[in-house]
C-alpha cells in the first residue's frame, strides 16, 4: 500500500479559503438550466463539494501575485465546469459505473443523458467565459477544451495497442490533464496581473503530467476502498500506462505473454488483472513510474523559483508535494 500524503488539502486551500467558497456559490449559480431533468442531473453532479483542486490552484496563482482578482473566482468556477464536463463524459466513453464509490452519471440515467449532461457543462463553461467580455480566457479553455477532446478520441484509437509508447503515453498526460491545470495556472496569472504568466503556465504543466502519472500509478498501487475502483481497472480496460509501459521491455517471455493474453481477452478475470499488476510491480513499472512523476513534480517546483513569497507561494509547493504523494 502506498504511504498516505503528510500534506492536507486544507493546508493548500487555506490562503484561498473564501475565495472558495464563493466559486462554489457561483458554480451551483451556474448550473440551472431552467429543465428539471437536466437539473436532476447537475444536483446529483454536484450534490457533494468536489475537491476544487484546480480552481484552488487557479485561485494562488491569482494570490501569489498581489491582491485576489475579482474575476478570479468567476474563472475558478468555468475551471471546474470544464472539469466536471470531462469527467462525465470519461466515465460515457469508458462505461465507467462508479467514481470515487458512487455512481456515474450513465449508470444511474443512461449512457445518452451522461453525453448529453458533459455537453450541457460545456456550454455553460462557454457561456459564462463569454460573459467576462475577455477574448483570452475564451481563447485558452478554447484550446484546453480541444487538446482534452482530441485526447479522448487518442486514448480511443490507441485502445488495446501493447505498442503504444512513452512518447504517445505523455501526449496523452498532456492533452487529458496537463493541459486544464495549466490553463487553470495561467488564468489566474492572468487574472493578477500577468506579471508571471509564463512561469505559473509551466508550473501547472509539469504538475499536470506529474498528476496524471500518479493517477496511473494509483490504479495499479491503492485499493479499492481508497479509489474508489477495482485495483487494476486501466489494465481491465486494456488501458496502456506508465507502469506497463515501464515494465514490458523487463518481461520475461512468459510474462509478456501473459501480458498479451490479458490484452486478448475482452473480459479478462479480476485474478489475471491482479497477476499482470505483480508482474509489474516486479518488473519495476510501479518505481520507474513514481520515479518520472517525480521528475515532473520537481520541474514544477522549478518554476516556483523567483515568484513572490508569501502563503499563496507556499501552498503552491504544498501542491507539489500532495499530487507526489497523494493514495487517492
Amino acid at each position: 500500500m502506498l504511504p498516505a500524503t503528510s500534506v492536507q488539502l486544507d493546508e493548500i486551500r487555506h490562503p484561498v479559503r473564501d475565495g472558495l467558497g464563493q466559486v462554489e456559490q457561483t458554480l451551483l449559480g451556474m448550473i440551472p438550466s431552467g429543465f428539471d431533468s437536466m437539473d436532476d442531473v447537475g444536483a446529483y453532479l454536484f450534490a457533494r463539494s468536489g475537491k476544487l483542486f484546480r480552481p484552488t490552484l487557479l485561485l494562488l496563482a491569482d494570490a501569489v501575485q498581489g491582491s485576489p482578482s475579482p474575476s478570479a473566482v468567476r474563472l475558478g468556477a468555468i475551471v471546474e465546469l470544464l472539469h466536471v464536463a470531462t469527467l462525465v463524459h470519461d466515465d460515457a466513453v469508458d462505461h465507467s459505473a462508479k467514481r470515487r464509490g458512487m455512481p456515474t452519471v450513465n449508470d444511474r440515467w443512461t449512457h445518452q443523458v451522461a453525453i448529453i449532461a458533459g455537453d450541457y457543462l460545456y456550454s455553460r463553461a462557454v457561456i459564462e467565459v463569454t460573459a467576462l467580455g475577455d477574448l483570452e480566457p475564451i481563447a485558452i479553455l478554447a484550446n484546453t477544451a480541444n487538446q482534452m477532446t482530441i485526447g479522448e478520441m487518442r486514448q480511443l484509437v490507441l485502445h488495446d495497442g501493447l505498442d503504444f509508447t512513452r512518447d504517445d503515453y505523455d501526449r496523452l498526460c498532456e492533452c487529458k490533464t496537463a493541459s486544464l491545470i495549466s490553463a487553470a495556472c495561467e488564468l489566474g496569472a492572468m487574472a493578477g496581473g500577468g506579471e508571471h504568466r509564463v512561469a505559473l503556465r509551466s508550473y501547472g504543466y509539469h504538475l499536470g503530467m506529474a498528476f496524471q502519472m500518479i493517477d496511473d500509478l494509483l490504479d495499479y498501487a491503492a485499493p479499492t476502498e481508497v479509489t474508489g475502483k477495482p485495483s487494476g481497472q486501466d489494465l481491465h480496460e486494456h488501458k496502456v500506462t506508465l507502469p506497463l509501459i515501464a515494465a514490458l521491455p523487463r518481461m520475461s517471455a512468459t510474462e509478456r505473454e501473459l501480458v498479451e493474453s490479458l490484452f486478448a481477452d475482452p473480459e479478462p478475470a479480476h485474478d489475471r488483472v491482479a497477476e499482470v499488476v505483480e508482474i509489474v510491480s516486479r518488473c519495476g513499472g510501479l518505481d520507474e513510474a513514481r520515479a518520472e512523476a517525480r521528475a515532473e513534480a520537481d520541474r514544477a517546483r522549478d518554476w516556483l523559483a523567483g515568484l513572490p513569497q508569501g502563503d499563496a507561494l507556499g501552498a503552491l509547493g504544498l501542491a507539489v508535494d500532495y499530487v507526489v504523494e497523494r493514495v487517492r
